[in-house]
This record gives C-alpha cells, sequence and structure tokens, in this order.
C-alpha cells in the first residue's frame, strides 16, 4: 500500500489521515492540489532559478555586447537540444523509482539507479562525441561570419558540461521519484548563486579576475553544474533518507535487464524533449537568416518565456511523481484525478504569465539589452508568445502524466507528428512564406502544441483503459 494514500472500494475512496474522501469531488481535489502543490514548490523554484540565471547570463552578456549575445543564442540553441534531450532521458527514472517508491521497494530501487546512471553517462558520452563533429560544420548554419570566432570557444566549453549534468540529472530525478524535491533544489539554488558570480567576474573582469566576455560565461556554467554533479552524489551517499538506495546501489548488480528496462522507459521520452526543443532550435537558425538583430530579439524572448514554461515544467514534474505512485498501487483513479488537477495549476499559472508577458514585457526587454533596435524587433513576438502559453502548458502536462504511467512509446509518433510534420513546415511558410521572421516562428509554436496536446489527451486515455485491463 502507497505511503501517500490508503486505497479502498476499487478506487473510489482514499484516505487521508483517518478520513476517507470520495474521489472527483471539491474535497478530493482540494487534497490533490495541496500535494502538487507541496511536490511542485520546491521544483518551481528550481526552475525560477534556472530562470533567474538565464536572465542574468542574457543580460551581462546582452551588456557586454550585441555579437556576445547573438553568438551565445546560436550556440545555446544548439545545445538546447541536446540538453533538453538528455534531461527528458534521465525523466525515465522518475516513474521507475516513483512505482518502487510507492510499493516500499527501496532496495530494487538502489539497483534501478545504478542502472541508470550507467546508462545515463553513456547517453551524454554519445552526445559529446556527436556535438564534437557538429564543432566542425558551424560555419555551414547561415549565421553571420563575425560570431564564429566568439561562439566557436564558447561552444566548447559547454560541451564539457554535458557528463556532469547527466549524473546531477540521473539523482534528481531519482529524489524527485521518491518524493524528495526539496533536496536537489538547494543544490540548484547554490549553484545558480554560483554561476551568477562567476559570471560578473570573469565576463566583466571584476576583482582582478580576467576579462574573457562569453567566454567567461561558459567556464562558470562548467563549474557550476560540475559542482552541482559533485554535491548531490555526496547528498544521496551520506543522507540517512537514502541510505538504503545507496547500499543497493553499490551491492546489487545493475544487469542487462535493468538497463534494457531504464532505456525502454527514457529512449521516447529523450526524443520526445529532443524534438519538441528541435522546433525551437529550428527557429532560432531560422530567425537567423532574418540578420543578428532577429536573432538576438529571438533570444531575448526565449529567457523571457522561460517564466512560464519552467514554472509549468515544476507542476508537470509533480504531477508525473504522483501518477507514478498512483500507478504504483494500481489506483487508475488516482491516476485521473491527480492530472486534471494537475492542468489546473497550469493552466492558472499560464494565465498568470499571460498577464506579465502582456503589461511588462517592454520592460523586460530593456533590462536584457540596451540596444533599442532588439528592442522593437522583441515586441511583436509579445503576442504568439501568449498565444502558446496554454497549449505548452497543455502538454507539458499530459506529457508528464503519460511518463508517469510509464507509457511512453506514443511519445514518439506525437512528437514526429507535431513538431516535425506539423511544426516545420508552419514555421518555415509563416517565417520565410509570409516574411514574418521571428513572429511567424513564434506562431508556428502554438499550431504545433496544439496539435501535441490534441494527441497526447487521446494517448493518456488509451494508456488508463490498457493499465485498467491488466489491472
Amino acid at each position: 500500500m502507497a505511503n501517500f494514500a490508503a486505497v479502498k472500494e476499487n478506487n473510489t475512496l482514499f484516505m487521508k489521515g483517518k478520513t476517507f474522501i470520495r474521489r472527483f469531488t471539491p474535497e478530493s481535489y482540494l487534497q490533490s492540489y495541496k500535494s502538487l502543490i507541496r511536490l511542485g514548490i520546491p521544483v518551481l523554484i528550481t526552475q525560477l532559478g534556472v530562470i533567474v540565471v538565464n536572465f542574468a547570463d542574457t543580460m551581462m552578456v546582452g551588456a557586454y555586447g550585441l555579437d556576445e549575445l547573438a553568438a551565445s543564442a546560436f550556440v545555446n540553441s544548439l545545445f538546447v537540444v541536446v540538453i533538453v534531450m538528455l534531461m527528458g532521458f534521465a525523466g525515465g527514472v522518475t516513474p521507475l523509482i516513483g512505482a518502487l517508491y510507492g510499493r516500499g521497494d527501496h532496495k530494487e530501487g538502489g539497483a534501478v539507479l545504478r542502472a541508470a546512471l550507467q546508462v545515463n553517462v553513456v547517453i551524454s558520452i554519445l552526445f559529446t562525441l556527436i556535438m564534437t563533429g557538429v564543432y566542425f560544420f558551424l560555419d555551414r548554419f547561415g549565421q553571420d561570419p563575425e560570431l564564429l570566432p566568439i561562439a566557436r570557444e564558447y561552444y566548447l566549453i559547454v560541451l564539457f558540461t554535458l557528463i556532469p549534468m547527466s549524473v546531477f540529472n540521473c539523482f534528481q530525478q531519482m529524489a524527485n521519484g521518491t518524493t524528495d524535491t526539496a533536496t536537489p533544489m538547494w543544490i540548484i539554488l547554490f549553484c545558480d548563486v554560483l554561476n551568477i558570480g562567476g559570471n560578473y567576474l570573469l565576463i566583466f573582469g571584476k576583482f582582478g579576475c580576467p576579462e574573457l566576455g562569453l567566454t567567461g560565461a561558459g567556464i562558470s556554467t562548467l563549474v557550476a553544474r560540475t559542482v552541482g554533479a559533485l554535491i548531490i552524489v555526496a547528498v544521496v551517499a551520506r543522507r540517512r533518507r537514502y541510505r538504503a538506495y545507496w547500499e543497493a546501489m553499490k551491492q546489487t548488480p545493475s544487469g542487462g535487464g535493468r538497463r534494457m528496462k531504464v532505456w525502454t522507459t527514457s529512449y521516447p521520452l529523450m526524443i520526445q524533449s529532443g524534438v519538441e526543443c528541435g522546433l525551437w532550435a529550428v527557429g532560432a537558425i531560422v530567425s537567423g537568416w532574418f540578420g543578428k538583430v532577429q536573432l538576438a530579439a529571438y533570444q531575448v524572448m526565449n529567457t523571457i518565456a522561460q517564466l512560464g514554461f519552467m514554472t509549468y515544467m515544476g507542476f508537470g514534474w509533480a504531477t508525473s511523481i504522483r501518477v507514478a505512485n498512483f500507478t504504483g498501487v494500481g489506483d487508475i483513479d488516482g491516476v485521473r484525478q491527480i492530472t486534471k488537477a494537475g492542468l489546473h495549476l497550469v493552466l492558472l499559472l499560464a494565465t498568470f504569465a499571460s498577464v506579465i508577458f502582456f503589461f511588462f514585457t517592454e520592460n523586460l526587454v530593456h533590462i536584457f539589452t540596451p540596444e533599442e533596435e532588439v528592442a522593437l524587433a522583441a515586441l511583436p513576438l509579445v503576442a504568439p508568445l501568449i498565444l502558446y502559453q496554454y497549449c505548452d502548458g497543455a502538454q507539458l502536462t499530459f506529457v508528464n502524466a503519460l511518463r508517469g504511467t510509464s507509457v511512453v512509446k506514443p511519445l514518439l509518433w506525437i512528437s514526429v507528428i507535431s513538431y516535425i510534420a506539423v511544426g516545420i513546415p508552419a514555421l518555415l511558410l509563416l517565417a520565410k512564406g509570409f516574411n514574418l521572421g521571428a513572429e511567424g516562428v513564434y506562431y508556428s509554436f502554438s499550431i504545433a502544441l496544439a496539435c501535441a496536446t490534441i494527441l497526447l489527451v487521446i494517448a493518456f486515455r488509451k494508456a488508463l483503459t490498457s493499465l485498467s485491463i491488466k489491472k
């Protein structure tokens, strides 16, 4: 029986404390909201910390120079696909650990963690080799030749952050699966402060440090990600809460079966994340076709857009954790209710974010860059940015709900249809065909996300039907 609820009478009742509450009532939804908020707030704070770092990076690099801002936008648009794919792959750990945690099987959880760590590190090494090859073709992406010398050095530094980031992601998702979202939060917040401080010292050459510009921002990122990986491993090794997992991880062979299970659960999430993010990377490249001002404007608006996306991600992860816990004990009604509750919270956040974008985007843009031409190019992107908030929040909720059930293979064809078959043609048509530039790029995102949301809802319902039959 799960440690978060006692399930009775064919999942129509659950117990909170000593009081039985019927599902799908206002009181039961209130309990669902509370559980999601408890799990989601630390993740939300973590993501806000990530936003602060990205804001600080963009502000500091933008203050240093327009070329540096555009070069960082180009390099980050290439690496963001890989980074998101690695995060997606590590996300496969959450439903596996979450289901075992729900059943109280900590020894098997440690064995799965060992297998997951092995597989995640191998995948990160492969991506490092792939991106090393991409480095030799940076001049083939149609960007301003003036940006390439700055971009190349920054690219090589970011390349070395992939392996430590993958280690951190794996342990973070293990912690999340055991409903501990606070520990990764504190580690990430510490590393955020480290990153911002390093930026200040190394970009501008403060307190006797060398003035390295964009290269300094890359070094700060490398140090922060490496330190974060070392800290979270040390915490899991020493903290009493994880003792059973750590001992089992050291003593229990992972085995080919467990590694294959991790791979089977993780690779659809990796591909889905990569394909979705790939559309945004294509958007950066296409925006660069219209000049470095349009590319810089796209980078600024993407940074602002993270205010919405990262908050939705926090409650999406919380939904995934709770869905995995309910799935572990066969509580299908619990899965349905927690998913609906997650969607309600995310749509509320989307409304809040849209209000901020509508009234304050001009002020935010001027924070990131003193270049008036960049600010003027960014303002037309506000309307399409607001439009896609709701579709983005909805699709993120159902992606994570599906992920929590471990029925993740539908994500492959959904992502291919939505972001490649629909998204890229829409992007090229609006940006180039109708000559809307970055504005057309942003409108195409709404089209792709709407398509993904519809398909995800259908897949989620089928997954619940399949789980009900197995039960």
